[in-house]
């Protein structure tokens, strides 16, 4: 795991990455063959109920960006989008009926039917 470039302490978040999804993080980052990349989450106005999720990987690390660590995956959530995501999970589902990324959030009130955006 890298260090953050910056030499203030770290500030946590809300999420959540469960082991599964940290796992699945960890691979798709050896297969790039990198160690310089964080798990980003944000929220952003869009989609047909008013904001969606954007889950990227990114190697920048903004001055108010809250981090968290969870089983040597640092997930970044910047401070804009912290308050709609306190308490989610994110989690990786690997069935056949379903493969990829989940976000669980408390504080969706309503989603669309794609499950890409809620309000």
């Amino acid at each position: 795991m890298t260090t953050p470039t910056t030499e203030r302490p770290a500030k946590a978040h809300g999420v959540t990455l469960t082991s599964g999804a940290a796992a699945k993080v960890t691979t798709l980052l050896e297969q790039e063959g990198r160690d310089d990349l964080r798990l980003r989450i944000a929220v952003q106005p869009g989609g047909c109920s008013g904001l969606i999720y954007q889950l990227y990987f990114d190697e920048r690390q903004m001055e108010d960006d809250l981090v968290a660590d969870f089983d040597g995956v640092e997930v970044v959530v910047d401070k804009m989008s912290s308050p709609y995501l306190l308490g989610a999970v994110i989690d990786f589902a690997d069935t056949i009926e379903k493969q990829g990324f989940t976000i669980d959030n408390p504080n969706a009130g309503s989603s669309c039917a794609c499950g890409d955006s809620f309000g």
